[in-house]
């Protein structure tokens, strides 16, 4: 069971390496595009109106990806004093109900934000053309993410191995 979790891992690193990459491009496309803009308004003194939106459908997607690759990689922010002087049993068992709620938080993500892109599918985005639904697409992947790089955690955590930085695994990288 280990060697396949260890498997499923090695598949999901390389999945959130992709995530990352693809946080990132849209981290630099955000500032391409408001850098775009800047100069459009002060020095063509046109500015181009699609831009705003665009960045801000980028900001979306590189902060809903980086959350989730930080929900698999234990790298979001938390109150760890009490654990460093609780036993490992006590440890796992904080850790599997936190695993826990990001799970239910990533599924309010998903089920609040369909219910928003549903609401606004017939809208259009004005400066862009395209369905107002897609300012929620990336709340829906989000969501979807968080819940599954949380059940790799309990599934790790179930066969005993490593959920505070998966780099140590051989196989995994």
């Amino acid at each position: 069971m280990q060697d396949m979790v260890l498997r499923l891992s090695a598949a999901i690193a390389r999945a959130t390496r992709v995530f990352l990459w693809l946080a990132a491009a849209g981290l630099v496309g955000m500032t391409t595009l408001i850098g775009w803009q800047v100069w459009g308004r002060f020095v063509l003194n046109d500015t181009p109106t699609w831009t705003e939106t665009t960045s801000i459908l980028l900001m979306g997607w590189f902060i809903f990806l980086g959350a989730a690759v930080g929900v698999r990689e234990g790298n979001h922010l938390s109150f760890d004093v009490l654990l460093y002087v609780l036993p490992d049993r006590v440890q796992r068992l904080f850790h599997t109900i936190s695993d826990f709620v990001v799970i239910a938080f990533g599924g309010g993500m998903v089920w609040y934000g369909w219910q928003l892109a549903e609401t606004t599918w017939a809208t259009t985005i004005p400066n862009l053309g395209i369905t107002g639904a897609a300012a929620f697409f990336s709340l829906i992947v989000g969501g979807v993410l968080m819940i599954l790089l949380s059940v790799e955690r309990l599934l790790r955590r179930a066969v005993g191995l490593n959920t505070s930085r998966f780099g140590e695994d051989p196989i995994q990288e």
